[in-house]
């Protein structure tokens, strides 16, 4: 059985609300990364592309950063989640005067992606393989 390996990314920063950023993560949570990079090309959200981003890096990081060699079709999404990010607080004008306060919310997302390695094949067996050829 081959072993798990893990790695993460950590997207901050993003202006877009995490209500509105989370209904786009839920919507590939749990699935393979090629599969949720097609979903994301064709979702119409603007947090789409963040969320895909954020993907992508994971997996990048999986691939480049493990010592041993991830077999690519096996790469899942384990944990993706968002949290809101800073606040910035502004100020729009209003009439006689006032000024009325409203906050830019940005998102903080993060994904976990988890590998598979790849099973290397056997000595003996290419071996016996070679044993057979020479008895012919």
């Amino acid at each position: 059985m081959a072993n798990t390996h893990f790695a993460h990314a950590y997207e901050k920063g993003i202006d877009s609300l995490p209500r509105k950023t989370s209904i786009v993560a839920s919507l590939v949570r749990d699935r393979y990364v090629a599969d949720a990079i097609v979903i994301l090309e064709h979702t119409h959200r603007r947090a789409a592309r963040a969320v895909q981003k954020a993907i992508e890096s994971a997996n990048a990081n999986l691939l480049n950063n493990s010592k041993v060699s991830i077999d690519p079709k096996t790469i899942r999404i384990a944990r993706i989640f968002v949290t809101s990010g800073t606040r910035m607080r502004r100020y729009k004008p209003a009439s006689r005067g006032r000024a009325l306060p409203y906050e830019k919310i940005s998102s903080n997302i993060f994904v976990e992606v988890a590998g598979e390695e790849k099973v290397k094949k056997s000595a003996p067996a290419k071996k016996a393989e070679a044993d057979k050829k020479e008895k012919k």
